[in-house]
């Protein structure tokens, strides 16, 4: 991995490149882009970046402000494995071109301050992030919509309804996946080996380390490829990394990629469980000799992650789509509570290993729609806060929830129950994001902002298809 401009004009001679494609984030959670000849890269870009227009990048700048400069990472540095020309992609930080402050809205920056303010506590100097995150591979979509319509349409050859589909072109060979059945059946069930394997060969070459990927529980089509945990920034830079691959080996064998949420009713929706430790000098400081196998460093980081769970969703499932997964009685773990083995917990402690330098926490409330820069930071200063307090978790939950008499259930916590309810969170507890000026009261104020306006207000005041067969003949 390239360390220094030079190691990157290196690279970019020795594997023939011939384009620079300049990669930021916006402020919602996607990728965006633009590139060069090599020629225009110099050691002086690294240093004083490149200049671009920012002005229609959601949820950024005024028109008045528009003016932004990118400062290209070494450390990111990778060939792109689609492009036609050999191409080298740079990520990049945000940066005022008068001031050369960094961007305050630039979500890989709240990362990056988010590891300095760690340093700066003295409680650590590195904070470990592993996410898990799944997804659907789909044959084709359909999205309509207008003032009089709409609505969607999800094809999968996997996909349960396929069971009594009749064509004269194909004949139906009845291996489709039954609901939740999805889990590990070996191939002709698991139709989708061959084109994992080539998502999981591509991220390799691309420098993500993958552990194992596998069929997920759903039907049609759902998956997970779990990479090696990473320091926070690069973790999350390896997650848009991973999602760009996804989707573009998925486009490349004409099937389309997802990672929204819940886009199938009935059966699991996509997840991004996101394991973390916090680590000093080499030694783990979640490791002890508490319960689980835990130090009080790390069961008060698991307080500081429950108590500020509800405002934490607001960012790690930041969807209107994502409270259709954060749902009592399916998959998704809702309930703020911790656990060594129970699933249904928000927080579950992994068991896996006993090794001190396994030990950590797995926040099983996000999904995949989130920003990854702002969710690893906000979970990071969640956690912090609570080491910082002293905050007690509370007790295990290491019953079956589902075997929980209704009194006993009824002091559990639950997440939100929508996206307008997690932003209410946010808004009234958001001061621990807000130390080290990691994050800002304009991030705080402009996220919220956007997601009631632009998201939630959109799905609510639209009529939506069910309501029709709810409702039409009353």
């Amino acid at each position: 991995m390239a360390k220094t401009a030079k190691d990157v004009l290196d690279l970019a001679k020795a594997k023939g490149v011939t384009t620079v494609d300049m990669r930021f984030m916006d402020f919602i959670g996607t990728w965006q882009h633009f590139s060069v000849p090599l020629r225009e890269l110099t050691e002086d870009v690294f240093k004083n970046g490149l200049g671009f227009d920012a002005s229609s990048i959601r949820g950024w700048a005024h028109i008045h402000e528009s003016d932004m400069l990118v400062i290209p990472d070494p450390e990111s540095a990778f060939i792109d494995p689609f492009f036609k020309d050999t191409t080298l992609v740079l990520i990049c930080n945000i940066q005022d071109p008068i001031t050369r402050a960094d961007y305050s809205r630039d979500p890989r920056n709240i990362a990056i301050k988010a590891e300095k303010y760690l340093n700066s506590t003295g409680i650590g100097d590195t904070c470990f992030v592993g996410p898990e995150a799944e997804f659907f591979i789909f044959d084709s979509i359909r999205i309509f919509g207008g003032v009089n319509s709409a609505g969607y349409e999800i094809d999968s050859e996997e996909g349960h309804w396929t069971s009594g589909r009749s064509s004269d072109k194909k004949p139906n060979l009845g291996h489709d996946i039954r609901p939740k059945e999805g889990y590990f059946p070996v191939p002709p069930i698991d139709q989708q080996q061959d084109i994992r394997n080539e998502m999981m060969l591509t991220m390799e070459a691309c420098g993500i380390a993958i552990e194992r990927q596998h069929h997920e529980v759903a039907t049609a089509g759902q998956a997970e490829i779990d990479y090696v945990f990473d320091k926070l920034v690069r973790s999350a830079d390896k997650l848009m990394m991973y999602k760009y691959i996804v989707k573009n080996v998925a486009k490349k064998h004409d099937k389309v990629a997802t990672f929204m949420p819940k886009p199938l009713f009935g059966d699991n929706g996509s997840g991004m469980h996101t394991h973390m430790s916090i680590w000093k000098g080499g030694k783990n400081l979640f490791a002890g000799s508490g319960y689980a196998g835990l130090s009080d460093t790390a069961l008060h980081a698991m307080g500081g992650v429950l108590k500020h769970a509800k405002a934490l969703t607001a960012i790690t499932n930041p969807t209107t789509n994502s409270y259709k997964r954060l749902t009592p009685g399916y998959e998704a773990p809702i309930n703020l509570a911790y656990s060594a083995r129970n699933r249904s917990a928000c927080l579950r402690i992994p068991m896996f290993s006993t090794n001190p330098k396994a030990k950590r926490f797995e926040f099983r409330c996000p999904d995949p729609s989130t920003n990854p820069y702002l969710a690893f930071a906000a979970i990071l200063m969640a956690a912090l806060d609570g080491i910082q307090n002293k905050i007690d978790p509370g007790k295990p939950l290491d019953k079956d929830i589902y075997d929980l008499p209704p009194e006993e259930l009824a002091k559990v916590p639950n997440t939100p129950g929508s996206l307008d309810e997690a932003l209410n969170h946010l808004e009234e507890d958001h001061d621990f994001l807000l130390k080290g000026e990691v994050f800002t009261s304009d991030v705080i104020e402009t996220w919220i902002e956007y997601k009631r306006k632009k998201e939630s207000d959109q799905v609510r005041l639209r009529p939506h298809p069910h309501e029709f067969y709810l409702y039409f003949d009353m």
